[in-house]
């Protein structure tokens, strides 16, 4: 078949370790046969973010600015250990944290079901997607260590030149202290776009804080949300019989643990951070979660929110087969494809994504997955495969539906 041809190139972000092995081979074996696949790459690997003083990773969100839609490779955030291993120059922040920051909006994530793996969960019948609000918070933190006695302070400086204090903490001794933010618009896109999935996907919407620990912080993110919703959304709602609900982030986790699910979960930055993982987990496995960032200005990143599988990496390098999923991997690709063909006018691209995401869960279905999902399949006829072979064995789904 003549191969697909695309407009506006996709920002490509490459990434660290297994899931940069994974990248190259779902583009050699499953998009570069069937399109003519027009990308302006951006290497995000460790080496490359250190060697550039990680301004690589601040282009890589400028080129999605410029182009629309971008598709990410999982990357190491570095730790003190990640330091030494590599020899880095400094601890540099989550390359998400900082897209993230640049693009703002909202990381919707939702589980990839197939029925021979039932959820850890036995009342979940239905998806439950994370909306993870995508600016501020602990990613944009600011941290030190206190070296002995003295006073902390939060301390304001209006442009008026007004000065306003509080006090953290009277130190007796050494300790350490942080300040977090963020910012009124932000919050205010994050709860837009919320309520927007909510009625596009006719879900009822959770939102969870501490707002009666955190009065000011997380209240704000409380009140901003009523607001929106009181003014803009309430009517719509209700036409579309669908809740919106909120509740302190302990009565939430309560609540969901005894839902059938079919909800949409709406977290602060790093609460979304943590109960996306577990909700993937609960589901079956963090390789078989979506996840696209939303930016309020109509910027689209798509991303496998899992880990780099370093020890599936260090087994490639000694030259031993792997079984590692690729599934989140893969549908960060449909998923760009997909919105690129969508904002272009190719219908021919969009189909191709819908068609790649059908084989490779029809290839789950028929019994064929990488060993990680075989453990919790319970088919009695399934086969586990390496990962080169699945992405083949989809790859053979595929041809027979174009």
């Amino acid at each position: 078949m003549e191969k697909i041809q695309m407009k506006t190139p996709l920002v490509e972000m490459d990434g660290d370790e297994m899931t940069r092995i994974i990248w190259q081979s779902i583009k050699e074996i499953l998009i570069n046969p069937y399109i003519d696949l027009k990308t302006e790459y951006y290497d995000l690997g460790l080496k490359n973010r250190d060697e550039t003083n990680d301004q690589v990773t601040i282009d890589s969100a400028l080129a999605t600015k410029k182009y629309g839609v971008a598709v990410k490779c999982a990357t190491i955030t570095p730790n003190a250990q990640r330091v030494e291993e590599y020899n880095l120059k400094q601890m540099w922040k989550s390359p998400n944290g900082t897209i993230r920051a640049i693009l703002d909006g909202t990381v919707f994530r939702t589980p990839l079901i197939v029925s021979s793996v039932k959820p850890y969960v036995k009342p979940w019948t239905k998806p439950i997607s994370i909306a993870r609000h995508a600016y501020g918070d602990i990613y944009k933190n600011v941290e030190m260590r206190v070296p002995g006695a003295g006073k902390a302070e939060l301390v304001f400086t209006g442009e008026d030149g007004q000065v306003v204090k509080e006090t953290i903490f009277d130190f007796k001794g050494p300790g350490v202290i942080m300040g977090m933010h963020n910012i009124d618009k932000s919050i205010a896109s994050f709860a837009r776009a919320c309520f927007n999935y909510a009625l596009d996907q006719k879900m009822d919407l959770w939102f969870a804080t501490k707002d009666t620990i955190s009065k000011k912080y997380d209240h704000r993110f409380k009140d901003i949300f009523q607001e929106i919703f009181d003014d803009e959304y309430q009517e719509k709602f209700a036409d579309a019989q669908i809740e919106y609900f909120y509740s302190l982030i302990d009565d939430i986790v309560a609540r969901i643990m005894r839902s059938e699910g079919g909800i949409i979960w709406a977290c602060k930055n790093y609460d979304g951070d943590v109960m996306s993982d577990m909700v993937a987990s609960a589901f079956g496995s963090l390789a078989m979660m979506t996840s696209v960032l939303v930016s309020p200005d109509g910027y689209f990143e798509y991303e496998a929110a899992h880990g780099t599988v370093t020890r599936h990496y260090y087994q490639h390098l000694e030259g031993k087969e792997t079984s590692t999923n690729s599934m989140a991997t893969l549908f960060a690709w449909t998923g760009a494809l997909k919105k690129r063909g969508e904002l272009d006018g190719i219908a021919e691209l969009t189909a191709f994504g819908e068609k790649l995401e059908k084989a490779a869960l029809q290839t789950i279905e028929e019994g064929v997955m990488t060993k990680d999902l075989a453990i919790l399949s319970d088919l009695k006829e399934k086969k586990a495969v390496n990962t080169i072979d699945f992405l083949k064995e989809v790859n053979t789904r595929l041809a027979a539906m174009l």
